[in-house]
């Protein structure tokens, strides 16, 4: 983790948002509040865990292995930067680029904003469509973006120096997206989202998680931010598995729009959406770590965002009398245990006297997979592609004809004897 970040993180903390955490603490647990300061400076130092990640995943209801499994703002700041390579970011940062590389993924036309494009082109663009969202080429949490009906401006060059307009500071005007009627019964204003994070692994893309989001208070976006609930999301089932959170913390067995439960609630196309972030997340080799904002249209899955910095809270948000278990563990699911690897090699080579030259061999084959892996997983090198692969798997290779090689020699030996 670069010390910068770190700083300026350090930098925003207060005594007051401290103490309004510990008071937050206190209200919802009654331990005393000195207990809670000491604890919360403990887990800092121990798990990395800021006061907002030791209020908003409970730390304080949580045993020292349960505390383990959870990923925090600093742990995710670190692995994104081992998983990916930032000198390439503004691919996921510039919408522009994002939804002309992604164009495929998105089941939506998109006009870029661009000095070059005239008012016939414009008005040939917006001629099959009624209403579009006009997003700014930067922002996140829904900033800037809005929701224009041609209806409401008096001619398509009125239309046009609106969102030509600088001071808007538009990036890009896309068709708008009709939702699929099943996903908008829980709450029609918003585009109602799977957030989902995908890792690469030795070129193949794993799904971490998947949340739901959907919007409220009659707002057309479905970010927290803006008054959204997120919720735990099967992929497999396709099914809402808890209530709704808010930014505020606060939980909501029922949508209060729709007044129809979290919980249950279905949503269609599931192993279609999972093909299609899969896929995608194999666009960009140097981004093995992203996050996927993913929309149910009439005609089925598109992509409505995607993001180098895959949010680490909304799967480990807490729900009632389920399991603590964090994002780490499931990440461990798919990174190889490194350390034990190393442990391995390490003692093949101190018993190799004993137990004879195989350890040797052993031993170097968990020395060069430690090394391998570790370089793929935390360099931002592709390890096992082109060049590197084939050397990768004539190295294996060598290993696994060696290891055979002494163990016939050992038995021909023994035979002799």
């Amino acid at each position: 983790m670069r010390i910068g970040y770190f700083f300026r993180v350090c930098s925003g903390a207060t005594f007051s948002k401290l103490s309004g955490a510990i008071n937050t603490v206190h209200t919802k647990s009654g331990k005393n509040k000195a207990g809670i300061f000491f604890d919360m400076v403990g887990c800092f130092f121990k798990y990395r865990a800021g006061y907002n990640d030791y209020v908003l995943f409970e730390y304080y209801n949580m045993t020292a292995d349960q505390r383990k499994t959870y990923m925090t703002r600093f742990k995710n700041k670190r692995f994104m930067l081992m998983q990916n390579d930032l000198t390439s970011a503004e691919i996921f940062n510039d919408k522009r680029l994002f939804d002309t590389r992604f164009a495929k993924y998105l089941g939506r036309r998109v006009l870029v904003i661009e000095e070059k494009i005239t008012l016939e082109q414009f008005s040939e663009f917006i001629k099959p469509w009624d209403v579009f969202i006009a997003k700014p080429a930067f922002g996140e949490c829904g900033k800037g973006i809005e929701r224009l009906v041609k209806a409401d401006f008096k001619s398509d060059e009125e239309f046009y120096n609106y969102v030509f307009d600088k001071e808007n500071e538009f990036g890009v005007l896309e068709e708008a997206i009709k939702q699929h009627p099943d996903v908008s019964k829980i709450y029609p204003h918003s585009i109602n989202c799977l957030r989902i994070a995908t890792l690469v692994v030795d070129g193949k893309p794993n799904i971490l998680y998947a949340v739901f989001k959907t919007g409220n208070n009659g707002k057309f976006v479905d970010n927290l931010e803006n008054g959204g609930f997120a919720c735990h999301f099967d992929l497999d089932t396709g099914t809402v598995t808890g209530p709704g959170h808010t930014s505020d913390m606060e939980i909501a067995y029922e949508h209060p729009y729709s007044g129809i439960k979290f919980k249950g609630f279905k949503i269609p196309y599931c192993e279609e959406v999972k093909e299609l972030v899969k896929n995608a997340a194999l666009e960009e080799p140097e981004f093995k770590y992203c996050g996927w904002d993913v929309c149910i249209s009439e005609n089925g899955p598109a992509i409505i965002e995607g993001n180098d910095y895959a949010a680490y809270d909304f799967p480990q948000l807490p729900d009632e009398d389920t399991p603590k278990v964090g994002l780490i563990s499931i990440i461990k699911q798919y990174i190889p245990d490194l350390k034990l690897w190393a442990i391995i090699a390490l003692y093949m080579f101190v018993s190799a006297k004993k137990l004879g030259s195989l350890c040797y061999i052993i031993g170097g084959f968990f020395s060069f997979m430690t090394v391998w892996y570790a370089m793929n997983s935390f360099s931002g090198i592709a390890m096992f592609d082109g060049v590197l692969g084939i050397v990768f798997k004539c190295v294996v290779g060598a290993f696994l004809l060696g290891f055979v090689l002494i163990y016939v020699i050992g038995k021909l030996k023994k035979n002799k004897k």
